[in-house]
This record gives structure tokens, sequence and C-alpha cells, in this order.
């Protein structure tokens, strides 16, 4: 466990970003939620969930497997690919979570109805 009050040791720091790396592609993104849903899927399963081209989605769960996102499984010449870092749940948890309440805010402000933490943020911007 790292002591979260020591600065992170630029190694792990590179492994950290490169992690964050393989998440910031939207089509990486929603191969994980197909996953996420459906447990283990082929890549030709996976290409017609996402609606992508078989190759597309193999070159996506390649990086995705070489980061030790996904696991693959191979059954005679099917490979079956699966989530095995259990973050990545949490962390998409987390990631939508914030975007929702962003847009709730976003919502409430273009409404003219400005909810507690927006007016809170407003007011902060505003003393700075």
């Amino acid at each position: 466990m790292l002591n979260p009050d020591a600065p992170i040791p630029e190694d792990l720091a590179a492994l950290i970003a490169s992690r964050f790396a393989a998440l910031a592609e939207p089509n990486r993104v929603r191969i994980l939620d197909a996953l996420r849903r459906e447990g283990e899927l082929s890549v030709s399963e996976i290409a017609e969930r996402v609606d992508l081209g078989y190759a597309n989605v193999a070159k996506h769960l390649s990086l995705l497997h070489r980061e030790r996102v996904v696991g693959r499984t191979k059954d005679g010449t099917r490979a079956v690919y699966r989530i095995v870092d259990p973050s990545i749940a949490r962390l998409c948890d987390e990631v939508c979570g914030a975007i929702a309440q962003q847009h709730a805010e976003l919502a409430a402000l273009l409404s003219g109805h400005p909810s507690t933490s927006v007016a809170t943020d407003a007011h902060e911007e505003k003393t700075r």
C-alpha cells in the first residue's frame, strides 16, 4: 500500500499513466462495458455488441490484455475475454457518477434553478 503522504515514485507514475491511457479511448470503454454487462465474450461477440470490426476489437483487446485489464481464455480456436482488474468497475462507477453529477448541475444552471453544489462552486469562484 502506498503512503498517501509520500509522492508517487516515477516508475509507478508511468504505470498509472499507462493504465489511464489504455482506458482513454472510447471504443475500449465500450468494449469494457460489454464485458462488464455480459461477463465473458469472444472477439466476434464483442465486435457485434459494439458494432466494430473484428480486427479493430482484437487490437483494442490486445492492448487491454497487455495492461492486465482483461484476461483471455482459449477455448479451442476461440478466445474468450473477461475483465480481470476489479478496480475497473469501481473506477467506471466513480467516473460515471461524477459525470452524472456534473450533468445534473449543468441542467440545473440552464433551467435557472442552481443546485447547492453549483451555488457553492460559484461562491468559491467569486471568493478567489
